[in-house]
């Protein structure tokens, strides 16, 4: 439900782990291979000299070292900032307003309006509110391990994000059906119909808790 570039993350993480691989398949291949260290022990002279005759070439006049030193350095600023973007678009999307009667949609119909008394003011529901109503229901009942509950933007429209840890040997679609059930509850409370994901998870953290929680 958020913005993260997801394919984006892939990509980034499939070059990094390509590249530290190999460096890693090199450094094994040097320490293990006495073919390959025998090369390497005969290739790295020219390496070095290559680099040094790059430095020498690179060097103005006047001064004691190359300007590469100062084109790597723009690089390393230039990947700092793309990072920092990459950073701030993970996880976009969440909200703090669950409803307000700017937006509010009356349960069965699709129109957008005022307050139905037609009183001037604005009625605002916060995400929060809503959140813990539905996470405390949630968390009352045995069968299930942990519970969270988000809010996020869905096109311009809060929907909630609900996850849900079902205990083993309790079946996904009465979990489901019980979940339904209680948005509804919530849409009829509130005065408004809100788009819902709900995630059923298993896993470790579901193999691993015990039966009997203290509250």
């Amino acid at each position: 439900m958020n913005t993260t570039p997801r394919w984006l993350n892939r990509m980034v993480l499939a070059v990094v782990g390509l590249l530290a691989a190999a460096a890693g398949a090199a450094g094994l291949a040097l320490l293990t291979l006495p073919a390959v260290a025998s090369w390497w022990a005969a290739t790295a002279p020219g390496v070095g000299e290559a680099l040094d005759g790059a430095r020498t070439r690179t060097t103005l006049e006047g001064q004691a070292d190359t300007w590469l030193w100062l084109a790597l350095a723009a690089v390393l600023l230039l990947l700092i900032v793309l990072l920092v973007l990459w950073i701030t678009a993970q996880g976009r999307g969440r909200t703090g307003i669950f409803a307000s009667t700017a937006d509010v949609r009356r349960p069965g119909t699709g129109d957008a309006g005022a307050d139905a008394t037609g009183a001037a003011g604005t009625v605002t529901i916060t995400a929060a509110a809503a959140e813990q109503t539905l996470k405390a229901a949630l968390l009352e009942r045995p069968d299930l391990a942990a519970a969270s509950v988000s809010t996020w933007l869905v096109r311009g429209v809060p929907g909630l994000h609900v996850r849900v840890f079902p205990r083993k040997g309790v079946p996904a679609y009465a979990v489901a059906a019980d979940l339904s059930r209680l948005v509804e509850a919530l849409d009829a409370v509130t005065g408004y119909r809100t788009p819902v994901l709900i995630s059923i998870r298993s896993g470790a953290r579901v193999r691993i808790t015990r039966a009997d929680r203290v509250a």
